[in-house]
């Protein structure tokens, strides 16, 4: 059987969800960071946060430590982070509470509609590519705001150029929220 094929375990304690929850306790820290103005410290939680995130994958697929437990963890610490950067930037008013609201509302509607699944006997969509690259935007756009705030002299390149990758990134959330809701109707008409 080739790693690809192997059901996710129901096992706790693996180094790629110590890693997980590691992440997870460094989301308060961060939005502490971020809200009390220490860009550069929140910057490095940041930086943890994401060599962490890559090597509870790296390790999880590498050494068959994939888990059901992991699944989650990890989409629940990418989605915290990205919330607990944009409260903290919209709290000092570095984002609009409507970028905000943007971004929440989407991820909103997937909650409903995961409901809605869920009650008709349907697990969880699959993760669309579009999605992907609409957090992959966000997760570019967001450091690099940060990183304009932290060290103002890169701001004139920064500045436009996580802007560039927020829009795009919260343009194409929606649009991968829009195919999930085609899919549900459609799930749910067949139910």
């Amino acid at each position: 059987m080739t790693p690809e094929s192997e059901q996710p375990s129901t096992r706790v304690w693996t180094v790629p969800n110590v890693l997980s929850f590691l992440r997870l306790a460094m989301v308060p820290v961060f939005l502490v960071l971020i809200v009390r103005g220490y860009d550069a410290l929140a910057l490095l939680v940041l930086v943890v946060s994401s060599i962490t995130d890559y090597l509870d994958g790296w390790i999880a697929r590498r050494f068959h430590q994939v888990t059901r437990l992991g699944q989650l963890l990890d989409p629940l610490a990418d989605r915290l982070f990205i919330f607990a950067t944009l409260i903290g930037l919209a709290v000092r008013e570095i984002v609009p509470w409507w970028f905000l609201a943007a971004v929440f509302g989407r991820d909103l509607m997937l909650a409903v509609l995961g409901v809605v699944l869920a009650n008709r006997g349907y697990g969880p969509l699959p993760v669309h590519h579009l999605g992907k690259v609409a957090t992959f935007c966000l997760f570019y756009a967001l450091p690099l705001i940060m990183l304009a705030q932290a060290f103002p002299a890169v701001a004139p390149v920064a500045v436009p150029l996580g802007w560039a990758f927020a829009l795009w990134g919260a343009f194409l959330y929606w649009w991968a929220g829009v195919l999930y809701l085609r899919e549900t109707v459609r799930l749910a008409r067949l139910g």
